[in-house]
């Protein structure tokens, strides 16, 4: 490995202002919302797709691996670091257009640097009918970079890989591929057919370092005609069961097309607001008698959740008959919303307040970014949550890795039963609070037949030890979900090597598929995979 040959090289290929090795650059690119090791040797910015070519040509003429990131807001899962120690970042943020846009048959087309809210404000601009799927990461995440990621958002379109279609990719080689028919210059169903002819290969780019995709098409959602919100809470844990296997034929039947999220109350509360020092007199994890007092005041339940309804208004009013039939006797409170009341609940928040003693305003802050969530309206409400146990109050411009935030996420998934839910609630409940841990857990019934959990580990990594502690809790947690068959969706950097206890057949062929497209190991080493 020739590292300074190569980055020699990359400056004279970027310019030194694309070719970043200065210590602070380097260190802040190392820094991630949990314990990383790793060493970067340079920051790359490549401004089109011939640039990371001729950037892969010399990682592989001499041998110094690169590690692509979109736009390295993976935070929980380790930010923009690497797998693996001594690797250049290969950063894409500026291939930042849109290139591709079709209004009548709702696709858009865009290159790894286009963020949710530059593709938000491109269909504003538009005037467009169409809604995109939007996450509660930042404003400026990259739309690609989640999708690769196989992450989810809050709209019938939240599970995004299964809304793409026609990749282009660059392999470790240089040499470019297009998924589906794209392979065929003139294929006119390129954006809207994603299976093309032969062999099916979107996958194999996804968790993945078998190459870098530099365009991604995604199917938009035409706005309903009429949009309603519902939510529910229950009051015990115990109720946990019952309420998923209410919600599992309305989500299996189509009634409920959106993904529901369900929240427990530290959730909420994280939510809502920061660790409460002064009540808890410095005591973690947060006491039960401290975490009463919040459920009183602010009216909390055990468990709370919301989803959306979209269609015609006599679509909207049929699924609203079926759930209240569904949910009644099985939760606390079922309300629902559209623009109107959520309106009116704005208007008469403060004299409610005064009148019943509930922070009807404080609460509405919350309300609304969901509510427009799942309306495809990018929202970084959700973030402030990682500042969950730091003392000061998060800044205007909120960035975990560089504010010392203590954030990692375990993301197991399970059938959509309410056993399941039980147990890995269990499971939670036991673990995390015997590492001085709050239970943190959304679940989301991603899918008609299936449970995406979120368990948040949020810490202060500036309070000595405290790093260690919740990696090891993290590896625990991990170990007893797998003994127990809850596998996660998607790994961090510290955890890839649970790929090893797949069966040895699929181990075999990954590698010898990374053996042929990436015969240098110049790409993203160890990234989904030991090989």
């Amino acid at each position: 490995m020739d590292t300074d040959t190569a980055i020699k090289a990359w400056c004279d290929l970027l310019g030194t202002e694309n070719t970043l090795i200065q210590s602070e650059n380097l260190q802040t690119a190392q820094t991630a919302t949990f314990a990383t090791q790793q060493q970067i040797l340079a920051i790359l910015r490549p401004e089109n797709i011939e640039q990371i070519q001729a950037c892969l040509k010399i990682a592989n003429e001499y041998c110094v691996p690169v590690y692509p990131i979109s736009g390295g807001k993976n935070w929980g899962y380790g930010s923009r670091v690497p797998v693996k120690d001594n690797c250049a970042l290969l950063d894409l943020s500026k291939l930042n257009r849109i290139v591709d846009y079709n209004e009548k048959l709702a696709y858009v087309t865009v290159e790894p640097g286009v963020t949710q809210r530059r593709l938000y404000e491109f269909l504003q601009k538009q005037q467009s009918r169409l809604w995109m799927d939007a996450t509660g990461s930042s404003h400026d995440s990259s739309i690609i970079g989640n999708a690769i990621e196989r992450g989810f958002g809050h709209t019938p379109y939240g599970d995004r890989f299964a809304h793409i279609c026609g990749l282009e990719v660059v392999l470790p080689t240089g040499e470019i591929i297009h998924t589906g028919l794209g392979q065929f210059s003139n294929a006119k169903a390129a954006p809207v057919y994603r299976w093309g002819v032969g062999a099916f290969l979107d996958g194999l780019f996804s968790q993945s370092n078998f190459g870098i995709v530099t365009k991604m098409t995604f199917w938009l959602m035409p706005a309903p005609e009429y949009f309603q919100s519902f939510s529910f809470t229950i009051k015990e844990d115990q109720q946990l069961p019952d309420l998923i296997d209410a919600l599992q034929p309305l989500r299996l039947n189509g009634t409920i097309k959106s993904a529901v999220h369900v929240g427990n109350s530290y959730k909420v509360l994280s939510a809502i607001r920061q660790y409460p020092w002064a009540e808890a007199e410095g005591v973690t994890p947060l006491p039960e008698s401290v975490k009463e007092q919040f459920i009183k005041a602010w009216k909390l339940s055990a468990w709370s959740g919301s989803g959306g309804l979209y269609g015609t208004k006599q679509q909207v009013a049929e699924a609203r008959r079926l759930i209240k039939q569904a949910l009644k006797g099985k939760v606390e409170k079922l309300q629902f919303l559209d623009d109107q009341t959520l309106q009116i609940a704005k208007a008469v928040a403060k004299p409610y307040q005064r009148l019943t003693g509930l922070n009807l305003p404080e609460m509405l802050k919350l309300l609304r970014p969901v509510y427009r969530l799942m309306q495809g309206i990018p929202s970084e409400s959700q973030l402030a949550s990682t500042y969950w146990r730091k003392k000061t109050p998060p800044p205007r411009e909120m960035n975990p890795d560089r504010d010392g935030c203590g954030l990692i996420w375990c993301a197991p998934v399970a059938p959509l039963e309410g056993e399941h839910a039980a147990k890995i609630n269990q499971i939670v409940q036991e673990i995390l609070p015997s590492y001085g841990f709050e239970p943190i857990i959304s679940m989301t019934l991603l899918t008609e037949r299936c449970l995406s959990t979120i368990i948040t580990i949020a810490y202060d990594r500036e309070v000595p030890g405290e790093d260690e502690q919740a990696m090891n809790c993290y590896n625990t947690l991990l170990e007893k979900l797998t003994e127990e068959g809850y596998y996660p969706y998607r790994l961090g950097i510290q955890s890839m090597d649970l790929l090893q206890k797949g069966e040895e057949s699929y181990q075999k062929l990954l590698k010898q598929l990374k053996k042929s497209i990436d015969p240098n190991q110049v790409l993203a080493p160890g990234r989904y995979g030991s090989f």
